[in-house]
């Protein structure tokens, strides 16, 4: 019987270790906003560092919100900076997720979060 339950923890271990990483194991860092061109060929970008702090490798979903003034979210995309592929414990990826939106007028401030957490 002692051998069966020690079997069974060892086989879940794995599982274990790859549900303990959360959004709150990522970071974003240096993310800054910035539009190039004029008129209707302005282009976004949104760019930043997405750090991996978990003790396993996973991979975070970032959101980004484009709000007005009064901060009113105008635009909402999503995305994973990695892909299908899986940050290393103390790694980083950079991305820019300002393809993602287009810009309008009224856009005055970006934020960007952490929505999501997987492993591949």
């Amino acid at each position: 019987m002692k051998h069966l339950l020690a079997a069974t923890l060892l086989l879940l271990a794995p599982l274990t270790a790859h549900a303990t990483c959360s959004a709150t194991d990522f970071s974003i860092e240096e993310f800054k906003a910035g539009a190039t061109g004029a008129g209707g060929a302005i282009r976004l970008s949104l760019k930043g560092k997405l750090v991996n702090h978990c003790a396993t490798a996973a991979a975070a979903q970032v959101r980004v919100d484009a709000k007005d003034g009064s901060g009113t979210v105008l635009a909402t995309k999503q995305g994973w900076p990695g892909g299908t592929t899986n940050i290393a414990p103390g790694q980083s990826v950079d991305f820019d997720l300002g393809r993602l939106l287009r810009y309008q007028p009224d856009m005055q401030t970006y934020s960007a979060a952490i929505t999501d957490v997987r492993t591949w």
